[in-house]
């Protein structure tokens, strides 16, 4: 029976032009999976952590999370006061309602040595039940290896790389996965388990799975890059544009609604390159010499016709779905900013608040978006196993472990074909000439293109392949 040829399989014919091209991109898969395996692991591995973040929280927070219903719920400024008793030296800047009757307040708190609390209070009598460090839980450490390798920009270039580099591997795979003489059912659709073959048995356990799995991990790569620093940042600033017009004669800052997110997920993607709007301090004389209206959240003034009550009273008015956040105003001219990021994408909220006289200055929301942000938004939700419920979560669990699996099998594959005797690299070997030139000049193009930080780094290596590592007899025994 003849065996498909896959990535760790020796061509054997004559090097004809198409084995040249087979050779070629061999190599190709081979460097790549070098460099992408740890960062896949890595990436799969945080991201199942994130992935069941809502039942990890139940779990681990459930004596902070849930109370017991009461009759009468205090208002929002009396719950924040609370928080804000307990920790005196702190700024409160947010707040999110309690989501159900059985759930509590949670305020988040800036502390004087820069930490993030979560506060949590009982909606019903004010109690504070305890606070969770916001930058140092299991949850939070995740999700930052998971973006940033907990080394910050460097670390999300890095990740962008990587997961670029995690495309040209699954196009590649692809490649390499076609049957290149008769097809056979037996090691292209059914991994031969049952094989003595050590080397046929890892190179199915790798292919078959791999075929399975490429659209799962292609979503996952492609619906993760809008959150990266380059990439993201840029397909952003290209289709996160928002009509002028939606928000005439309102004073606008240089500052985006995507800072935010500094202190995690807060506002949707699709609002990032949104201008932050003023609130106009003129005719409030009675807010002068306030430099932070985060300071005075927690008191109720009399007469005042715009507080934290009044806000998620509005909000909840506007159709903000439970489990919205209120982000308070920093500085005189700062507003308040209502966001919501439901498991359904539809149902986004983004609304900017004057804070001295409660107009509304921005409302965005799923209907205000483009096709590309819309689609993003989508994605992102199901990326994060949030759109349809458990199922999702398994779904992408599914595509987490296929991304192990993977990951793990070309580990033992590089390993098992690695030159013993030298403790090379082991690396397939260049068609001794190379033709048909344009096709990989073309792969080069398109990803360069579309992603520009891939495309760099895939011209460095096609260069030192070829002018350094085939030429220089020395560097050429070890990586071939």
């Amino acid at each position: 029976m003849t065996e498909p040829a896959t990535a760790f399989t020796q061509p054997s014919t004559t090097p004809s032009p198409g084995n040249r091209f087979y050779r070629t991109v061999w190599r190709w898969h081979f460097y790549a999976g070098l460099f992408v395996i740890p960062f896949m692991l890595i990436l799969a591995a945080t991201g199942i952590i994130y992935l069941f973040k809502p039942q990890l929280d139940t779990a681990m927070y459930h004596n902070l999370m849930f109370v017991q219903p009461g009759a009468t719920a205090l208002p929002y400024t009396e719950q924040v006061q609370s928080a804000q008793s307990s920790y005196p030296d702190a700024t409160v800047t947010q707040i999110m309602p309690n989501v159900a009757p059985d759930r509590s307040t949670e305020v988040l708190l800036a502390t004087a040595d820069e930490r993030n609390l979560m506060v949590f209070v009982n909606p019903y009598n004010g109690q504070v039940l305890g606070d969770r460090d916001e930058d140092n839980n299991l949850q939070a450490i995740a999700r930052k290896i998971h973006g940033e390798l907990l080394i910050g920009k460097a670390g999300d270039y890095l990740v962008e790389l990587a997961s670029c580099w995690g495309l040209v591997l699954l196009i590649s795979g692809l490649y390499l996965w076609l049957p290149r003489n008769k097809f056979s059912v037996t090691g292209t659709l059914i991994p031969r388990l049952w094989s003595k073959n050590k080397r046929v048995f890892w190179r199915d356990l790798h292919a078959v799975p791999g075929f399975y799995g490429i659209l799962l991990i292609g979503f996952l790569i492609l619906t993760g890059l809008p959150w990266t620093g380059f990439w993201g940042d840029t397909f952003a600033q290209v289709w996160g544009r928002f009509p002028a017009q939606m928000w005439d004669d309102v004073p606008q800052s240089t500052v985006l609604t995507g800072s935010l997110n500094q202190r995690g997920q807060v506002v949707p993607w699709a609002v990032q390159q949104l201008p932050m709007p003023q609130s106009t301090t003129s005719g409030h004389s009675n807010h002068t010499g306030h430099s932070d209206a985060r300071s005075e959240i927690q008191e109720s003034v009399a007469g005042s016709s715009v507080n934290l009550n009044t806000v998620i009273s509005l909000a909840q008015a506007q159709g903000a779905p439970p489990g919205f956040n209120v982000t308070l105003p920093e500085g005189k001219t700062g507003v308040y900013t209502v966001s919501a990021f439901p498991n359904d994408p539809t149902q986004e909220v983004t609304m900017h608040i004057d804070q001295y006289s409660g107009k509304v200055l921005a409302d965005v929301r799923w209907k205000d978006y483009g096709l590309v942000p819309k689609a993003v938004e989508m994605g992102v939700a199901i990326h994060m196993g949030k759109y349809f419920g458990i199922a999702n979560q398994l779904l992408m669990l599914v595509a987490a472990l296929i991304t192990m699996l993977l990951s793990m099998t070309g580990a033992v594959m590089w390993w098992q074909r690695r030159p013993k005797e030298s403790g090379l690299v082991g690396a397939p070997s260049m068609p001794p000439y190379v033709q048909h030139w344009r096709v990989p000049l073309a792969i080069v193009a398109i990803m360069g293109l579309a992603f520009p930080l891939v495309g760099l780094s895939l011209v460095i290596v096609l260069l030192l392949d070829y002018f350094v590592l085939s030429r220089i007899p020395a560097l050429k025994r070890i990586f071939n």
